[in-house]
């Protein structure tokens, strides 16, 4: 439920009012805004309007509305301005588009700061790669692990670009946390929820991957998981779906972009080198995108993709990724943001 606050409601007014939310099972969530602030109490199951009608007579309360979304949250009925991530010096979700580029599976030295480089160089504001691989074979590269947490700190150092990495399980939160501007959760971590609720308890920006069979309901609810912990700093990413088809290694689902914005007031991001597998589609995909309104792009780059340890087929070359800079920029211009 939301209690919206009356303009001239004051903190004692307010304490007041948080104290009792939890003396009804709930946990309260206060969300200042411009022109109002209101407490989100989360976490009980009965919204019945008896129940709530204690708060509404409260001093300094003006309305209590149920929110009917499962997800509290991230729903837009909790927040209605759109929310903005702070990711090391780049906002995720304002004017700008985020634009995080890198390999997949950081390898070596070389070729992280060769990479990061000319990512830099091109016009990306954000870097990727992987220090810790899931992979689909357990014989496959698993990553360099904290040697590359320390490679991809080398490489921000270089270029003052924030890192986005990703965590693959709870019991290493804290340490990619020292490293990285940006936790990333993947695709077959997305109802990891003892990782989730672990996420919730640091400081730090939460790329959330969509699984690939995982609904936007379900989508939201992981998302929720985070939220619910106390960590607001919430970042979604549609990377493709599994579908019938072959000819892509995941069906892009751009449709879940207007929804999204729509259900949520979390920014979304796409990553076109998952959703697609094959290098020659990542732009026509980025364009679709932005177009369709997302918060930014997450490309895979890589100097020499035939001899990648992961992902090469669906990784630009630097030249490609330049190319592709210049010409996703008409598209962003259009829908009035910069890069």
């Amino acid at each position: 439920m939301i209690i919206v606050l009356k303009p001239g409601a004051t903190p004692e007014n307010i304490e007041a009012v948080k104290q009792k939310i939890v003396d009804l099972g709930y946990k309260p969530h206060e969300i200042i805004g411009v022109e109002r602030q209101v407490i989100g109490a989360v976490g009980g199951d009965d919204h019945r309007k008896d129940r709530l009608q204690v708060l509404e007579s409260m001093a300094g309360v003006e309305d209590v509305i149920p929110i009917l979304k499962p997800y509290k949250l991230a729903s837009r009925e909790m927040h209605h301005a759109s929310s903005v991530i702070n990711c090391g010096g780049v906002e995720v979700g304002g004017n700008t588009i985020a634009l995080m580029a890198g390999p997949c599976s950081v390898e070596s030295r070389e070729q992280l700061c060769a990479t990061a480089e000319a990512v830099k160089k091109a016009g990306a504001n954000m870097m990727r790669g992987g220090a810790f691989k899931p992979r689909t074979s357990p014989y496959s590269f698993q990553g360099l692990e904290e040697e590359g947490l320390k490679l991809l700190k080398e490489a921000k150092e270089l270029t003052g670009l924030p890192i986005v990495t990703e965590v693959m399980n709870s019991t290493e939160v804290d340490l990619v946390a020292r490293y990285a501007d940006v936790l990333q959760v993947g695709a077959r971590n997305v109802q990891n929820f003892s990782l989730l609720k672990e996420l919730g308890k640091v400081d730090k920006p939460v790329l959330l991957k969509r699984g690939m069979m995982t609904t936007i309901k379900e989508f939201l609810m992981s998302a929720e998981y985070i939220l619910s912990e106390g960590n607001r700093q919430v970042i979604l990413c549609e990377r493709g779906i599994r579908t019938f088809e072959t000819a892509t290694r995941n069906t892009l689902d751009l449709s879940c972009i207007p929804v999204l914005k729509k259900e949520t007031h979390l920014p979304i991001i796409v990553d076109p080198s998952h959703a697609t597998g094959h290098w020659d589609l990542v732009e026509p995909m980025a364009r679709a995108a932005i177009a369709a309104g997302a918060d930014g792009l997450m490309i895979e780059v890589h100097p020499d993709p035939i001899n990648a340890y992961s992902d090469g087929p669906q990784s630009l070359k630097p030249e490609k990724f330049a190319a592709l800079v210049e010409n996703i920029r008409p598209f962003i211009k259009l829908m009035g943001r910069t890069l």
